[in-house]
């Protein structure tokens, strides 16, 4: 809208100063009184009187005191240039309008002082001087009036006049509205569309004044929108009044351009909050006005506040006006204060702006285009270093990032996820990077950067947890460069490995398990074919303690064993920290699966044929073809390496609870019994084989013998152990396992209807329910079947049983769930053992594989406990062998020696007791404080053995 017109008498504008224009606004808003009893009466005749009243006292000021004359020439001239009236039978209207030309006058004056403004040059000798004030500044008392004036001119000239549901009512905001809402009288001229328009023209011209139009918006900008918002775009019948009463079409335009240039120029966020206001919430009834806040906007109304709130949206930093508009009157931004973190915690607030931000505007050519103008706004969110506003903006992005991908997974992925991973895409072994253009210690990624990329994965997958196909799909690519990542953050200390651990974690849980094993994988090196990191990128320390990828230097050939160094120490370190990573993944069972993988994988290359890696006679190929199968035999004896590496990792990183269902449990024993039967054809029998055999059939009768509920649907999965069993009781040589794996087999196949002695036994020995300190005689077995091997085998394993469970720090990957190991060993009737085999096991307690020297210390303890004479005659060989055994740092090991030293005591008491007493009084010498406290150990189990076993122990002492 057009202001009433610059041009004014310049003598009155120089001799009229802004106190005259404030004094008279002072008149204008002096109080009044009534005697009158009712109180109802009273508000309204008060109102009535005191506005007739101060308007009279104003017009005889300005025509009766010559100090006034100026101000009154000045209001003149204002006057004649206005198009509207300014006097009415409605004295509210009368009030309004000598408001309103004040104003004007005030507006005028101040822009008069401003521009005739010619202040000195400051004085260099006193820097510290305030500068002089613009003459037209007003003070703080004088803008309390103005804001006064202006109060009364918007509830008096602007929200009488407003339709049913625009803007707030007048009625609800005060009681002071509610009596102005009474006293308004529609029914004289001027029309109220007239007034309306006079009033927000007039609003408009004075806030053309920096300083005045701060005042007006500031506090009254909603009410002068929804006044445009009605001149300018109400829909209009034909009027049944004179058409000089209501407005022109020309008019209608000036109005909607000047909503247009007014929601341009103000605060943006303060346009947006006011444009959701006018907008309105959900229907509400009209019908009873009492009871009812305020009525639902007009149609009309809500399609076009629609419409500007798009336009906010699709300014530049249209999306931060949209979070602040919303979120600021709620706590957040300048606004905020005590209740901005009640705020962040308003999930609800953050998902209503997330589907504002997701849902794409009429007025947009498409839904693309919407995308590629907003989404670099919603990653900029994320960024906003301000600590009262950080986690709302964060929560808002987080939600946006959520919701677009759900609603439009195509363009969120190519608009948000893209930008928002390209960091990482960059360094991916499947990226173009050009060799011979790429100067080497080239910043690819700085830390900033990289640093803002994984804050901003965490806080979108793992605080979204939203595991949408779109987020998996995306992340899974640049998975193999965030497990380098991980491993390089654990050398030293890094703020960013906690975010990629978690990433990492989050992923692996949200996949589908066939795809987590890949992606373990290509972490563990298997699978060349999942996406990694570029040969040519590595990691850099950055100057400000975070982490920056750049181009790896030239290698040199001096510095060739060094890089092999490096590299063989790197894949070591990447082996362990994934083992570390599935140490968290166990409840979730896909450590227990991965481990699974590893065994049959294990199984898989132990059946590969020898022979198809022997090379052919040098004539026959060439060398291309020579070269090309040395590599392949190369590769496949470093992925049989890799795998035994992972195995020793996740034995000695998994705790017993690898196993977290029955389904894994039935894969853990196939895998053993498979890699079995290809032992068997490979004719690779071995003792430790024969002890893990025993121990997952042992395990698998504790399931059927009622330590765990079975369902039918488990008895499904047990059978899938069938074909094995049956392959193992027909060409395994023990005839023990043979039996127990026929015995099985018939057990699975009745769903455990009919089960044998022979799994009840193993059952009970592998729970360790049998008694522990060596008196087997006392439970029978009853089974004729049962020949006096089996028997004997039964007797050793329960002999063994406690010595077993002790081993499990060392071996817990091959015995799950804390099932104790039974053990095994050689398969020979009682008093035959022949001096060949008693001499080669002798000599596999030096082994160095510790599960083969455990074995043989187990065995040599069985056969001690069984009275075996061709080993009693070696008693002195035996107790260096078992003490020897003891310095050895693997629990498994030196716990096996102490089981042996303890039960040689049975047969020697007193001999033993002496020869460890003297062995402990040197032993300071001899033996490390570790050792030295081993002895004292297998010293107290022996004393201890002797008192209840009703020995003198002090006689035992003395001799």
């Amino acid at each position: 809208m057009a202001a009433p017109g610059p041009a004014v008498g310049s003598g009155a504008v120089e001799t009229c100063g802004l106190d005259q224009i404030l004094e008279a606004l002072k008149l204008l808003l002096s109080p009044g009184g009534s005697g009158s009893s009712s109180l109802q009466i009273t508000k309204h005749d008060i109102l009535l009187a005191t506005l007739k009243s101060n308007l009279s006292a104003l017009e005889d000021k300005l025509l009766k005191d010559p100090q006034w004359k100026k101000l009154k020439l000045l209001r003149d001239e204002i006057v004649n240039k206005a198009e509207w009236p300014q006097n009415s039978v409605d004295i509210t209207w009368s009030f309004t309008s000598q408001a309103l030309l004040l104003l004007l006058c005030l507006k005028e004056t101040m822009t008069h002082l401003a521009a005739a403004f010619n202040p000195g040059k400051p004085n260099p000798k006193t820097p510290e001087v305030a500068p002089t004030l613009s003459p037209d500044t007003l003070s703080i008392s004088q803008q309390k009036m103005v804001q006064s004036v202006l109060q009364f001119v918007v509830i008096l000239g602007v929200c009488p006049y407003l339709m049913p549901g625009v803007g707030v009512p007048l009625r609800y905001r005060t009681e002071f509205g509610a009596v102005v809402q009474d006293v308004v009288r529609l029914d004289v001229a001027p029309h109220a569309t007239r007034r309306l328009y006079t009033s927000c023209k007039a609003l408009l011209s004075v806030g053309q004044h920096t300083s005045l139009g701060s005042l007006i918006f500031c506090r009254h900008f909603g009410d002068i929108a929804a006044g445009l918002c009605q001149l300018g775009f109400c829909p209009t019948k034909k009027p049944l009044i004179p058409m000089e009463e209501v407005l022109t079409e020309e008019e209608r335009t000036v109005s909607r351009g000047a909503l247009r240039d007014l929601l341009d120029q103000v605060y943006q966020p303060l346009a947006v909050r006011e444009l959701l206001i006018l907008q309105g919430g959900p229907p509400q009834s009209c019908t009873d006005v009492k009871t009812q806040l305020r009525c639902r906007a007009p149609a009309w109304l809500r399609r076009l506040c629609g419409q500007l709130l798009s336009e906010r949206l699709m300014r530049p930093s249209g999306v931060q006006a949209v979070v602040r508009g919303i979120l600021e009157g709620a706590g957040a931004g300048a606004a905020g204060g005590s209740d901005a973190e009640a705020t962040a915690a308003d999930w609800k607030k953050c998902d209503l702006i997330a589907k504002i931000l997701a849902a794409c505007p009429q007025q947009s050519l498409s839904p693309e285009s919407y995308y590629r103008n907003i989404c670099p706004q919603i990653l900029d969110l994320f960024h906003f270093q301000d600590k009262l506003t950080v986690q709302q903006f964060q929560r808002v992005a987080t939600t946006t990032f959520i919701t677009m991908s759900r609603e439009q997974p195509q363009l969120a992925a190519k608009y948000l996820l893209q930008p928002m991973l390209a960091p990482l895409h960059r360094c991916l072994n499947t990226a173009e990077v050009p060799e011979n253009d790429i100067v080497p210690g080239t910043i690819l990624v700085s830390e900033e950067e990289l640093s803002r990329c994984i804050e901003d994965v965490f806080k979108v997958y793992v605080v979204g947890n939203e595991p949408l196909t779109v987020l998996l799909d995306s992340l899974l690519p640049v998975l193999g460069v965030l497990f380098s990542l991980y491993c390089f953050t654990k050398q030293s200390v890094s703020h960013i490995r906690s975010f990629c651990q978690e990433i990492l974690l989050w992923i692996l849980e949200k996949l589908e398990r066939r795809k987590a094993i890949s992606s373990l994988k290509g972490f563990a090196g298997l699978d060349k074919a999942i996406p990694s990191l570029h040969s040519l990128c590595q990691f850099r320390a950055a100057t400000q303690g975070g982490i920056m990828i750049t181009v790896k230097e030239a290698i040199s050939d001096e510095d060739e064993d060094e890089t092999l160094y490096q590299k063989l120490s790197s894949e070591q370190s990447q082996v362990e920290h994934l083992g570390d990573l599935l140490s968290h993944c166990q409840a979730c069972g896909l450590a227990g699966d991965f481990f699974i993988f590893c065994l049959k994988e294990l199984t898989h290359l132990a059946m590969e044929s020898e022979a198809e890696l022997k090379p052919k006679p040098f004539s026959s190929k060439s060398l291309l073809e020579l070269e090309q199968h040395h590599a392949t035999l190369v590769e496949s004896q470093e992925r049989k390496l890799l795998v035994l590496q992972l195995l020793a990792v996740l034995c000695e990183r998994m705790s017993e609870q690898i196993f977290t269902n029955i389904t894994q449990v039935v894969d853990f024993v196939a895998a053993t019994l498979q890699r079995a039967c290809v032992n068997l054809a490979h004719e690779a029998e071995s003792t430790v084989e024969s002890q893990t055999l025993s121990m997952s059939m042992g395990l698998v009768a504790v399931m059927l013998g009622g330590a765990v509920q079975l369902k039918s649907s488990d008895f499904v999965v047990l059978k899938q152990l069938l074909p094995l069993l049956e392959k193992v009781s027909n060409t395994y040589p023990d005839p023990v396992i043979q039996e127990l794996a026929a015995d099985l087999r018939i057990t699975i196949s009745t769903h455990g209807a009919f089960s044998t002695e022979t799994v009840t036994v193993a059952a009970q020995s592998t729970l360790n329910k049998k008694d522990t300190e060596g008196k087997i005689g006392e439970q029978q077995i009853s089974c004729n079947r049962y020949t006096e091997v089996a028997q004997s085998h039964l007797e050793q394993q329960l002999s063994c049983e406690q010595s077993s469970q002790t081993g499990q720090e060392s071996n817990a990957a091959f015995i799950p769930m804390g099932i104790s190991e039974p053990s095994t060993t050689a398969n020979q009737q009682f008093g035959s053992i022949t001096t060949e085999q008693f001499q080669e096991i002798l000599l596999s307690a030096y082994d160095p594989q510790i599960p083969a020297r455990a074995a043989a210390l187990r065995t040599l303890s069985c056969w001690i406990e069984q009275r075996e004479a061709k080993v009693l005659e070696s008693q002195e060989q035996l107790l260096k062998i078992f003490l020897e055994n003891l310095e050895h740092e693997d629990s498994f090991v030196y716990l096996s020696a102490i089981q042996g030293v303890a039960l040689l005591s049975d047969v020697y008491p007193e001999k033993i007791l002496v020869d460890l007493l003297a062995q402990y009084d040197s032993s300071k010498e001899k033996y490390t404080p570790e050792t030295r406290m081993k002895v004292g150990e297998v010293l107290m189990r022996i004393v201890r053995a002797l008192v209840f076993g009703g020995h003198n122990i002090f006689v035992c002492m003395w001799c």
